[in-house]
């Protein structure tokens, strides 16, 4: 079954999230669904998909003070889920009433699915810049699974450039441990980028000095740089001259014939002597019984 997709389509855009919000001055002609109407605030929940996790007590409280002096000005947008209200936008504004101590809080009840629910609460977020790194990243990602888009089609649909999604999703290639950092504003998202060439333990060893050093992005690129510039370390060979005389021995007892060894750091060849056709069937035989 085909997913309808709205609020961010070709017609739509541009005009941000005007048409989520209905005017509290609604007509009585309108249809219900499209008033707003007060609901008790403990019927509504957030949506447990809204890509954004964080919210900064902060500015929860500065909201907060606002509400308690002029009440909530725009309402939430919900949806009807079963015995309670999921919010589609406006969980920051909910969170804040609370805090307020409101125990009602206007709403507009919408009928979206599964699908547009995320699309709507992602597109909101990213318009006000809300999303840390991380967060925006794994909406990307959810989007793009959902709604089986690539990356183009996704920038178009949320008003990105193809070059910033495909930079945001980057992200979700580093190291569990660095995603955190990134998540928690320990590290910033350009800090993060310029990890990506590393292996993981590489990327959180210096996603730590970065933090504990306050390195800037421009010396984190530096420093990636030179551990990336480093040669290999070459592994000792546990053979010596010793050893491969000693194994030279043993092979030419078992074959009953001049075996040279010829060896270098970790790799070589083993050169068996025959001497007749005869001389061959011979060592094949006894090849094949060590297979055996």
């Amino acid at each position: 079954m085909s997913v309808k997709k709205s609020g961010l389509g070709p017609k739509g855009r541009g005009k941000g999230l005007e048409a989520l919000f209905e005017s509290e001055m609604a007509s009585e002609s309108q249809p219900s669904k499209d008033k707003v109407i007060m609901l008790d605030i403990n019927q509504v929940e957030p949506n447990k998909n809204q890509p954004r996790k964080q919210f900064k007590e902060e500015s929860l409280e500065e909201l907060a003070s606002s509400i308690k002096q002029y009440g909530l000005i725009q309402p939430v947008a919900v949806r009807k889920n079963d015995d309670y209200y999921e919010i589609v936008t406006g969980e920051r504004r909910w969170r804040a009433s609370k805090i307020a101590g409101l125990t009602e809080i206007p709403a507009i009840v919408k009928d979206y699915s599964e699908s547009e629910l995320f699309e709507i609460a992602l597109a909101e977020n990213l318009q006000r810049e809300n999303l840390n790194p991380m967060e925006e990243a794994t909406g990307y990602k959810k989007i793009c699974d959902e709604f089986d888009l690539g990356q183009e089609e996704l920038a178009k649909r949320v008003g990105k450039s193809r070059s910033a999604v495909a930079n945001a999703m980057r992200l979700l290639n580093l190291d569990e441990r660095v995603q955190e950092l990134v998540r928690s504003g320990k590290l910033s998202s350009g800090h993060a980028r310029a990890l990506l060439g590393l292996e993981n333990n590489a990327q959180f060893e210096l996603a730590e000095k970065i933090v504990d050093e306050q390195l800037s992005v421009r010396q984190t690129e530096e420093t990636v740089k030179r551990i990336l510039s480093k040669p290999a370390e070459k592994k000792k060979s546990k053979f010596n001259t010793e050893n491969y005389k000693a194994i030279e021995d043993s092979l030419k007892n078992l074959f009953g014939t001049k075996v040279s060894l010829r060896g270098q750091t970790n790799k070589g060849k083993i050169e068996i002597e025959y001497y007749s056709d005869a001389d061959l069937e011979r060592l094949m035989s006894i090849i094949a019984n060590i297979k055996g």
